[in-house]
């Protein structure tokens, strides 16, 4: 196929969840719904997107155009129906076939709108409705045939009694050849009881027109859920987190407790790594192989080297390299960058510094724009302070240090290689190779100082 376009229908509002959120913004995991269905048509083959916006169309643009590459917009001010959405399009659906996707549909697969595009062409359709069948069809149009051909799509408020008893529904996903879309948009009327305009009713326009009108029948009705409300947003959530913890099992990762591990689908995990429950792991996240992920560990868009342990801990945009050990209770901030076999531990913060091969921070320790280097001690309390109320400055650590217990580095300093400091002390100025740095009064002790205050 050599064109294939996808208009994608994200203009409603979505009134029944209830939010100040636009519909197809809401997540499902760690991405907005309408990410997906985006993402899948791309994967699928997808040369063109468009999608329709309509309610909070700024928000629902700006969204889109930070997190998706490659996507156009048309804009649908009034919502008049279905029709009326992909009209708006205008000329981006002529030519080649165009695929009609919902945005609040995320469970859709590439493989779905793959196959949807081979059956269209091999059966030279001008039209093909993916249809299911649904345990629960309310709400659905449903799909009238004539013996095994397609005779109409009805939509709910519009269907008979005997009409409403057919359990196979229109699931909303349709191919069209975009000429025929085209000319039969144009010939559309919104004589039904919403007073809106159907893209279902092209369908009969064009069988009226002698294009032929087939039905692709989908195996998973579950795959075309579309999401209304936050009851069906919650399940969404549950079959996307199956999907993706079940082929992450598949491929070798051990996840202990899979109904309380929460993985994006953009997470790359490598064989027998082990990942205990209440894990989070969202956007970009890749982590090697053999790692223990440890229970309540929070992973965003950072990436873990083999070997890596981390124990109930927050990582945010932050790299670690193999045999290093975090946590528990450490926060990893945005630019951490973590060497091999280091040992960051409990209630240690580090942000936008370097941390060097074999370097331990082992607790109660902040460690902020700084530069630190190989096999460096940090005692319990440390803090480089690295703000001066009006700009932030850098501390550099060199190989070998030792730093006393409740050191604070006041920014920017230096402590060249092998240097100590006492505990207890504030730095203010570079300390020299080798050199021990005190920097604190020296102790004196007042007696009787107890007894003459209590006079």
């Amino acid at each position: 196929m050599d064109t294939l376009k996808v208009v994608i229908l994200a203009a409603g509002q979505g009134t029944r969840m209830k939010s100040n959120v636009p519909k197809v913004l809401h997540r499902v995991l760690d991405k907005p719904m309408v990410e997906y269905v985006i993402e899948q048509a791309q994967q699928a083959g997808a040369t063109k997107v468009c999608v329709v916006v309509g309610h909070m169309s700024k928000m629902v643009e700006e969204t889109i155009k930070t997190r998706c590459d490659n996507v156009e917009f048309a804009l649908q001010k009034e919502q008049l129906g279905t029709g009326h959405a992909v009209k708006q399009t205008g000329e981006f659906i002529k030519g080649g076939n165009v695929i009609i996707l919902c945005g609040d549909t995320p469970l859709i697969r590439k493989e779905t709108i793959t196959a949807l595009a081979k059956f269209h062409e091999e059966n030279k359709n001008t039209v093909t409705v993916v249809s299911a069948e649904a345990k629960d069809p309310t709400g659905y149009g449903r799909i009238v045939k004539n013996g095994d051909a397609f005779s109409k799509i009805v939509e709910q408020k519009d269907a008979s009694e005997d009409e409403k008893k057919i359990t196979e529904v229109n699931t909303g996903v349709y191919i069209f050849s975009g000429d025929a879309l085209y000319d039969a948009l144009g010939k559309l009327s919104n004589n039904n009881s919403q007073g809106e305009y159907y893209l279902t009713d092209t369908l009969e326009i064009i069988a009226k027109q002698s294009g032929k009108v087939g039905i692709f029948k989908a195996e998973e009705f579950d795959e075309f859920m579309g999401i209304n409300n936050k009851l069906q947003l919650a399940d969404a959530n549950r079959v996307m987190k199956r999907r993706i913890n079940e082929q992450l099992m598949l491929d070798g990762v051990t996840i202990t407790d899979p109904e309380n591990t929460y993985i994006g689908s953009d997470v790359k995990i490598g064989a027998d790594t082990i990942i205990y429950p209440g894990c989070m792991l969202e956007g970009k996240t890749e982590i090697g192989v053999s790692c223990i992920i440890g229970p309540n560990t929070k992973i965003n868009s950072s990436k873990v080297a083999d070997c890596v342990t981390i124990n109930s801990s927050v990582l945010d945009r932050a790299e670690i390299k193999s045999y290093t050990t975090v946590g528990p209770f450490a926060y990893l901030r945005p630019d951490s960058k973590i060497g091999e076999h280091v040992r960051i531990g409990d209630f240690v913060e580090i942000k936008n510094s370097v941390i060097d091969d074999g370097t331990k921070v082992s607790h109660l320790t902040y460690v902020g724009d700084s530069d630190v280097g190989k096999c460096v001690n940090f005692g319990c309390g440390t803090v480089t302070v690295n703000y001066d109320g009006k700009v932030k400055n850098r501390c550099k650590i060199g190989d070998g240090v030792f730093i006393g217990c409740n050191t604070n580095l006041i920014a920017p300093v230096e402590i060249a290689d092998r240097a100590y400091t006492a505990a207890g002390s504030t730095i203010t100025m570079n300390v020299p190779e080798d050199s021990l740095a005190i920097a604190r009064n020296r102790q004196e002790n007042k007696e009787g100082w107890r007894k003459n205050k209590d006079k």
